[in-house]
Order: C-alpha cells, then structure tokens, then sequence
C-alpha cells in the first residue's frame, strides 16, 4: 500500500477508508463521440445524419449546410454557376476548402468536448488512408470515439432520390446520368474501418439500423472502458500472503 501512495494510486486515511486514485482522473467514459457518414449525392447520407442526431441529441455538421452560400457568391465571383460542381475551378479550387471549413469545424467542437454527427460524400477522402489516419488521430487526441459509416444505395434509387430533391447543383449529374454512374464505384470501401447502411429501395428504415449502430457503439465503449479502468483497480488489491498460505485475502475476478 505505501508503494501504490508513492505512486500516487492510492490515498492513506485511516486503514478502514483507503480509496483508490487515479492521477488526472478517470478515463472519459462520456467523451466526445464523431460518427462521419459519407455516401454518394442522392444516397440518404444526410437523411441518416439527421435521424442520427436526432436520437441522439447531438450537433450535426453538413457539408452544404456550412459552406454552400460562400461556396454559391465564390463560384459567382470568378463567373461560374454557382451550382458548377463539374469544373475543374470547383474541384482545385472550391472543393479542398469546403472540406478544410468542415474538418476545422469538427475539429472545434471535439476541443470543447461535444459530440457530433458530420454528413459529406467524403469520397476523395475515405479513399485517401492518409486523410482517415489523420482524421482518427485528430479524433483521439481529443479522447473521442470515431465512427465512419458509408451509406449505399442502388443506382435507381439515388436516381429516384436526387430527382425528388429538386437541386439545381443536380442539373448535370440528371442531364449526364449514364456518364456520371460511370465515374461512381458502388461497390467502394473507405480506407478506414467503417459501418455500412443500405438506404436502397426495400431495405430496412434508417431509423432502425441508426438505432442499432448507437447501440453496438454504445456496447464497444463500455466494453473499452471497462478494461482501461480494470487494470488499475486491480492493482490497489492485496496480495496473497504466500508466506502463511493465506491465499482468500485477494479479491481478484481473474
């Protein structure tokens, strides 16, 4: 026991009140939580974001909801369309802001500790290993938990779901359907470990499968939790007295 005080692991009271300590606290079992959802245009990313926060009370951060009125009067500016989301000044010039502004934003709100939800087609990124290992190295400098899900849809469905939205920035995607699926891989697979969601025609509601991605989250970060904390209260137990055979005095579960 006066060793465990040296090292800080354990407060001497009184034999009877000994309590264990662990130096800078616990580990966060409530940090911040980021579940990215990426998808092509028109697959539900961000219909499935927001039945996400909706269930879990969490902020959400969508692409074109915090950058598409700057990204409209730039495009304005330099005498595009501000629906262009083809040329090469977008994809240079527009797009690597777009997702710089949403990344800084993320980034914002695990300093203050809050937990979020992100929606974006995230297609150039989650292919690039090195964007996901710096994006999960962000997320765990601010002890967060990191959830990537790609949401896939069938082409018809997308077809049927980017019609039904009406944007004038879908244009030339509706104009040039069978040369836009030709550039998408819907078979794709993030560079990163992930969670897939079908919001084909047919599968099941979003509001189901979300529910039941909270909760194998929740189940793994208990679980992580539980066997950072172990070890250390482990240690504060008595060894057996192997000296006399007293071997019921530790209180081990194995």
């Amino acid at each position: 026991m006066a060793m465990l005080a040296d090292e800080g692991l354990v407060i001497n009271r009184a034999r009877s009140s000994r309590i264990v300590h662990i130096p800078g606290g616990a580990p966060n079992k409530s940090g911040p939580r980021v579940i990215l959802i990426g998808g092509y245009p028109g697959s539900g990313k961000t219909e499935f974001g927001r039945v996400i926060a909706r269930q879990t009370g969490w902020a959400i951060l969508d692409k074109d909801t915090t950058t598409r009125p700057v990204v409209e009067a730039a495009l304005e500016r330099m005498g595009r369309s501000p629906h262009d989301r083809e040329s090469e000044t977008y994809l240079s010039a527009i797009r690597p802001a777009k997702y710089e502004t949403l990344t800084a934003t993320l980034t914002e709100n695990l300093q203050c500790g809050l937990s979020v939800v992100v929606t974006a087609p995230f297609t150039k990124e989650l292919r690039d290993k090195a964007w996901c290992d710096r994006l999960a190295a962000t997320v765990a400098e601010y002890s967060g938990t990191l959830q990537v899900v790609w949401v896939y849809c069938d082409a018809d469905t997308m077809h049927t779901y980017i019609c039904r939205r009406g944007a004038a920035r879908d244009d030339y995607k509706l104009g040039n359907w069978a040369k836009y699926l030709d550039g998408l891989d819907l078979m794709f697979e993030p560079k990163i470990p992930y969670v897939s969601v079908d919001n084909s025609a047919g599968a099941r509601p979003l509001q189901e499968q979300a529910k039941e991605l909270l909760s194998k989250m929740a189940e793994l970060r208990e679980r992580a939790w539980f066997f950072t904390v172990r070890p250390l209260l482990a240690r504060t137990r008595q060894p057996p007295n192997l000296s006399t055979g007293n071997l019921g005095s530790s209180t081990s579960n194995g």
